[in-house]
């Protein structure tokens, strides 16, 4: 777990204008839910929610070796966790605004928004994660009939 907060105190740290606390909490979620050979490559951390103005839902997200994870600590009690494999992942979208960014992550069931993310932070994001899902996605081509 520590490995995980440290790499998104460091992406809080370099990209300083995202919005984000709790991040040790967040990151025992994904601790909690990774695989035991799994190996965490990138995290980041911002809001998981549609709106820059509601700033209490923050959360961690980590690009493993198998997969895109969300953690979120609830305030009191409880938590929520995401997974995005490589085959439910459909497209990526940066929404830049005035003061943050946001990150739109299309699935084939859903979409998982993610705003007041550091612009600079959020380039960052979708440059590691569009890397590794096109590198996976590879895996999922075209069988030889």
């Amino acid at each position: 777990m520590q490995d995980i907060y440290l790499k998104a105190k460091e992406f809080k740290s370099k990209f300083p204008r995202t919005i984000a606390w709790r991040l040790h909490k967040h990151a025992a979620v994904v601790q909690k839910h990774l695989h035991d050979n799994e190996k965490v490559n990138y995290v980041f951390c911002g809001q998981k929610n549609v709106s820059s103005l509601m700033i209490n839902k923050t959360c961690i997200v980590a690009i493993t070796d198998e997969r895109l994870v969300i953690g979120q600590k609830r305030l009191l009690w409880g938590y929520f966790f995401t997974t995005i494999t490589p085959d439910q992942y459909n497209d990526f979208k940066v929404i830049n605004n005035m003061i943050w960014s946001d990150i739109l992550i299309d699935t084939l069931d859903e979409e998982v928004y993610l705003s007041n993310i550091d612009p600079n932070g959020a380039i960052d994001a979708q440059k590691h994660i569009t890397k590794f899902m096109m590198e996976e996605k590879k895996k999922y081509g075209k069988k030889d009939k």
